[in-house]
């Protein structure tokens, strides 16, 4: 349970550092450098270890001591070993998981408003003993959450926002981990956290099907007959505007998606291929469905980039936006 916080307190964005090898410090000191005047309203607590902010922020041009106090603080997180841009280190596995639970259970606490997630490496965290999936999985574990949903968004005045059925699983597991009673779930989740974190009064979402041409009316797969509608149908008993299913590879065009707020997809590679072409660098990820707000970048840890300056914060910066924007609706609600 979340405390209450006074209307006028500012809102406070932790926001998590990630993977030490990659680009998420350095990212972090240009977000905040360039655009924490653009959150008049909003503190940001910084999680990851000083001395790696410093260095990293150097790296790229920005007096890191000088971002200190006021708006921006570090909350320091000592490294297991000493980290090199690029070169990954199994030791710093426990760190990059350290950084993660003290974001959720400041969230949790109501010391959070909101959690902003730069790319950790899977790998690492495994390497080092700790069975990880990803950040979506783990939030849930965490929060005690039976159902999450990972939501990938773009920016602009008509954003493009596509949903998961399911996240990481095999392909060939896919179609036996999709329900009825699931899919009314994710759709139900789908449109109370845009209706309450997005504004948005009456969300419509369009929901692909599993199959190609969606089954092709049983002819080339029965979960649309069997699964799909049936949860269509009784998501919109519920007063869910949900519609579909519709074939996956014609969906995405401006005839559907001008009138739609969101799209499920039932697996990961259905529909973030088409997102991230399309937003890629200024496109975020949104876990729904969690009693905190967690939001992060739709890229990963870019170790090719990390400590030469190259790596584009726009991303990072759209994900905290949105953060401040989830926290400031929820606040009002």
């Amino acid at each position: 349970m979340t405390a209450a916080k006074p209307s006028n307190a500012p809102l406070n964005i932790a926001i998590t550092t990630g993977e030490p090898a990659g680009v998420g410090p350095e990212l972090t000191a240009q977000a905040l450098a360039a655009a924490s005047a653009h959150w008049p309203d909003a503190h940001f607590t910084v999680l990851g270890d000083s001395g790696l902010m410093a260095d990293r922020a150097k790296a790229v041009g920005i007096d890191w001591a000088r971002q200190q106090g006021g708006r921006v603080t570090t909350q320091h997180h000592a490294l297991a070993a000493p980290a090199q841009a690029g070169k990954l280190d199994v030791r710093n596995g426990p760190y990059v998981l350290g950084l993660l639970d003290a974001a959720i259970d400041g969230a949790l606490a109501g010391t959070f408003d909101a959690v902003v997630t730069a790319p950790l490496q899977k790998s690492t965290i495994n390497d080092a003993g700790v069975p990880f999936t990803g950040h979506t999985e783990y939030l849930a574990e965490r929060t005690h959450t039976p159902r999450v949903v990972m939501m990938l968004a773009g920016t602009g005045a008509r954003p493009l926002r596509v949903a998961l059925a399911t996240t990481h699983l095999p392909l060939k597991d896919v179609s036996a981990a999709l329900t009825v009673d699931g899919l009314v779930d994710t759709l139900r989740i789908i449109d109370h956290d845009l209706r309450h974190h997005f504004g948005l009064p009456a969300p419509r979402i369009l929901v692909t099907g599993l199959n190609p041409h969606a089954g092709e009316n049983g002819y080339l797969g029965r979960e649309e007959i069997d699964v799909i509608s049936p949860a269509l149908k009784l998501a919109n008993e519920q007063g869910i505007d949900s519609r579909g299913p519709y074939p996956a590879d014609t969906l995405f065009q401006p005839r559907y998606l001008n009138e739609a707020d969101c799209v499920l997809a039932m697996f990961h590679d259905q529909g973030l291929p088409v997102l991230k072409y399309a937003t890629f660098g200024e496109g975020i990820n949104v876990t729904l469905g969690l009693p905190i707000i967690r939001t992060s970048v739709d890229h990963g840890t870019a170790l090719d980039l990390a400590g030469t300056g190259r790596a584009d914060a726009g991303s990072l910066i759209a994900a905290i936006d949105t953060a401040v924007s989830m926290a400031r609706n929820r606040r009002a609600a």
